[in-house]
């Protein structure tokens, strides 16, 4: 591992709010299950006149925006996202006890009054934001829940819309921040351009719904956020960079290792990179003791697993000397040495929890020759590595199908000459090989010889467009030409794939049982859990959780939405409709799993699976995202913490790490079905 140490006897004067807040934590007292303090805190008491005040400038906007809505003109409604995201801000925090200090109220008005200057300008069919340089703030429409999320950008002076050329782009993820309200946000990149501002570089700032480390929602945040700039903006696809510190440090690595062959370089600082070693370090927090599936589904985000991915995307860590998060870029480096790659990682002599004045000018020096370089949309050789059907391909090549999740998959793929491709692969039980038009580098007057695991097969000549698709899937141990046949049982694939929390990384829907309830219980049960998952979805997602009574079901939502049903078969009318058709059977009282049965007089499913009214959708039962108050302390904390299904004695009461006490938990196999 190299290793550059600037010997100056400087220190750093980067403040944590330009770094994007530090990654927070307690210690040992942020351990203490019976003692969790509120993620985010309660905010300070508003004076009567000042919620009034607020509420009518507030109301102000809001009438100017159903004004441009009644519109529903087109260039109105592009638009439309960067007004309302004022708005939602302010009533975000007004409505939810968000405002920290008296700057706050002072910021919120700065942001109604830009609300209301845009609002105007588009009444006049006007966006002149969509043209400025220097910091513009922005705004989107999720697909997840309908919420407007906000984003910030940093044009440089240089930019200009009506340009042939297109511009480089990174993308810097936050730091930790209990704070960072929406208006704070806002605020915030209408006054700093961040800690880098490259020349004639664009810079998107995500707000990740907060404070997840850009995971689930904060995750698809990014991806939404980076869709709208390319539609607003002239973006090289070739010369993106994923770059942040601290908290937005561990962004920074799950997205390098996950999205490997999307940027042409990555440049995490600090932050944490996989969840059991760093909170032993950090968190001083043994959690030797979680179970094998919560172990299991650490391979979702534990970046150490996806190590040999980075052979795609060129990566520069940077780490304080004296910083404790330093561990992150260390752990990288032992597990990509594994895999035969040296990590350059930039050391700053002295730093604690910040970037050194040297080594910034180091890490701008590499990117910009990586980022002149540009990334190499279809290199002839690929080492590709996952756990989950979530992240499933990498430039030309997809894998479409796993012989068990959360059991390491691998694929070593090389284009040996114009005739001929080399496969070896681990767990991996259908793939597809792709080039588009016009990039296939193979002989398009050829049959292509195709070596995988030792089997020789010929697949089809490449066509005249310089196009060439091949799909292969192994079938009694062999592998054959062609996609994997369609049994009449569904099968795991991307997007389908599970656990429970990967149904809030799309569009869903809370559904509310209107029936009565055969057990009080389950009743107050269910009522308290609907509540919960509603309320954690606003603090840590922060969005609404859409949410219909179960006879108000329609048939888009069914096309359209993951389905979250909420109560048992008797009390949700939508769930009696697909009962006998999930892989957990209630019959005669009991939940019958294999041969084991559990009272429904104390106990309820939580599972995931594909809906039976419209298969390329899920229906859950019974959860919202399964990590709780414990878990927002710590951010390498908030992982999935419940596999494919579960069974919940609600005799235990819920409480800040688990819905109740859970007699048993696991997922299902490839193919949706219960495990022998």
């Amino acid at each position: 591992m190299r290793a550059h140490r600037w010997m100056l006897s400087c220190t750093c004067l980067v403040a944590s709010l330009l770094l994007g807040g530090q990654l927070r934590a307690d210690g040992p007292d942020d351990n203490l299950v019976e003692r969790v303090r509120p993620v985010p805190p309660p905010g300070i008491e508003l004076t009567q006149e000042t919620r009034e005040s607020l509420r009518t400038e507030l109301a102000e906007l809001e009438g100017e925006i159903n004004g441009l809505i009644q519109r529903n003109d087109p260039f109105c409604n592009e638009y439309l996202p960067d007004v309302q995201v004022f708005a939602s801000a302010v009533r975000m925090a007004l409505d939810h006890n968000g405002f920290y200090d008296e700057d706050d109220v002072a910021r919120a008005r700065q942001l109604l009054f830009d609300g209301k200057s845009r609002a105007r300008e588009l009444a006049h069919d006007q966006a002149t934001w969509n043209n400025a340089t220097g910091l513009v703030v922005r705004g989107y429409v999720s697909r997840i829940d309908g919420s407007v999320q906000p984003y910030g950008m940093v044009v440089p002076e240089t930019y200009s819309l009506s340009q042939g050329s297109r511009n480089r782009l990174d993308i810097w993820f936050h730091g930790r921040g209990e704070k960072l309200s929406e208006v704070n946000f806002l605020s915030e990149r209408s006054r700093s351009a961040g800690e880098f501002a490259p020349p004639d570089t664009l810079v998107l700032h995500p707000y990740g719904r907060y404070c997840n480390a850009n995971k689930f929602a904060g995750e698809i945040d990014t991806l939404e956020a980076l869709e709208d700039v390319k539609r607003h903006y002239h973006v090289d696809d070739d010369r993106i960079l994923v770059r942040g510190f601290s908290m937005g440090g561990a962004a920074c690595w799950q997205f390098a290792v996950h999205y490997a062959d999307q940027w042409c370089a990555a440049a995490p600082g600090a932050g944490f990179s996989e969840t059991p070693d760093f909170l032993r370090v950090f968190q001083q927090e043994d959690v030797s003791g979680a179970p094998d599936y919560e172990r299991r589904l650490w391979h979702w985000y534990d970046c150490t697993d996806y190590a040999r991915n980075l052979l795609q995307c060129p990566t520069i860590a940077y780490s304080g000397e004296l910083d404790v998060q330093k561990q992150a870029a260390d752990v990288m480096a032992t597990a990509m040495l594994k895999e035969g790659l040296t990590l350059r990682h930039i050391i700053g002599p002295g730093a604690k929890h910040s970037y050194h004045p040297q080594a910034k000018v180091e890490i701008e020096a590499a990117l910009t020759d990586l980022a002149a370089r540009g990334r190499e949309r279809f290199p002839r050789r690929l080492q590709f590595d996952t756990y989950t059907l979530r992240y499933n391909r990498q430039a030309w090549l997809t894998v479409d199908a796993l012989g068990e999740h959360w059991t390491r998959a691998r694929v070593d793929a090389e284009l040996e000459s114009d005739v001929r491709i080399n496969l070896n692969t681990e767990n991996v039980t259908a793939l597809t090989l792709a080039f588009p038009s016009g990039r296939c580098p193979l002989d398009p007057t050829s049959a292509v010889t195709v070596e995988i695991d030792g089997e020789s097969l010929t697949a089809p000549v490449p066509l005249s467009d310089r196009s060439w698709t091949c799909q292969l899937h192994r079938e009694s141990n062999a592998w054959k030409l062609g996609p994997a046949p369609d049994g009449e049982t569904p099968r795991k694939r991307h997007g389908l794939q599970g656990p429970i929390d990967d149904a809030f990384m799309d569009a869903f829907l809370f559904v509310r049982p209107t029936r009565p309830f055969a057990n009080e219980q389950i009743k107050n049960w269910t009522t308290q859990e609907v509540a919960h998952a509603t309320e954690a979805w606003r603090k840590q997602f922060r969005g609404e959780a859409p949410i219909k009574n179960d006879v108000d079901v329609t048939d888009d939502d069914i096309a359209n939405r993951n389905l979250v049903l909420w109560g048992d078969a008797e009390s949700n009318a939508l769930w009696a409709r697909i009962a006998e058709q999930l892989p957990l059977r209630v019959a005669d009282g009991n939940i019958h799993v294999n041969d084991r049965a559990y009272s429904t007089d104390h106990h309820v499913p939580i599972l995931i699976a594909p809906n039976p009214l419209n298969p390329q959708r899920y229906v859950v039962l019974n959860s919202g995202v399964t990590f709780r108050e414990y878990d927002y302390l710590n951010n390498a904390r908030q992982v999935a913490k419940l596999p494919d299904w579960a069974i919940i004695d609600v005799r235990t009461p819920p409480n800040s790490r688990r819905p109740g006490k859970i007699v048993e938990a696991a997922f299902f196999d490839e193919k949706w079905r219960l495990r022998p």
